[in-house]
């Protein structure tokens, strides 16, 4: 599939935006990527609401072959090859799985910020750990100083 074929594909759907991604192209809308078209075919994504749908079309998930095993993608689908000839109900497909992509995203966001929250407080933590270490330093430099001023012999007062 070409970039052209699947612009005029989506036509009815809407812009969409592609980018180049393993074997083919990652088909995103609103920033949000919903479908993967590669040598294999085009795939849309998928949840526990519009899975059924496509097992209803006798459609099964994306998978590919590594050395060792098969690996199964179950939030990609393969489309319906009759979807190909009817832009409109692709059309209905493509939101459905904008919709799944969306979903998706908001049940990893809480993740996120987690995460982020962590990484937030460990760089504080650096920053304290270098700014005592700092002034511990300073304090050692300090009592050298010290310690070697007062071993210097007095000096003499001169006679006048």
């Amino acid at each position: 599939m070409d970039r052209e074929f699947l612009t005029d594909l989506f036509a009815d759907f809407g812009p969409v935006t592609l980018r180049r991604m393993f074997s083919g192209y990652g088909v995103s809308a609103d920033g949000t990527n919903f479908a993967l078209a590669l040598r294999a075919g085009l795939y849309f994504r998928a949840d526990e609401e519009t899975i059924p749908q496509f097992e209803a079309e006798g459609c099964g998930p994306f998978q590919y072959q590594t050395r060792s095993r098969t690996v199964t993608v179950n939030s990609y689908w393969q489309l319906p090859a009759r979807l190909f000839d009817d832009s409109e109900e692709l059309a209905v497909w493509a939101r459905s799985a904008l919709g799944a992509a969306q979903r998706a995203a908001l049940r990893k966001r809480p993740r996120k910020r987690a995460a982020a929250a962590r990484k937030s407080k460990a760089p504080a933590k650096k920053a304290a750990a270098r700014k005592t270490a700092g002034k511990t330093a300073t304090r050692r430099a300090a009592k050298k100083t010290a310690k070697t001023t007062s071993r210097r012999a007095p000096k003499k007062k001169s006679s006048s």
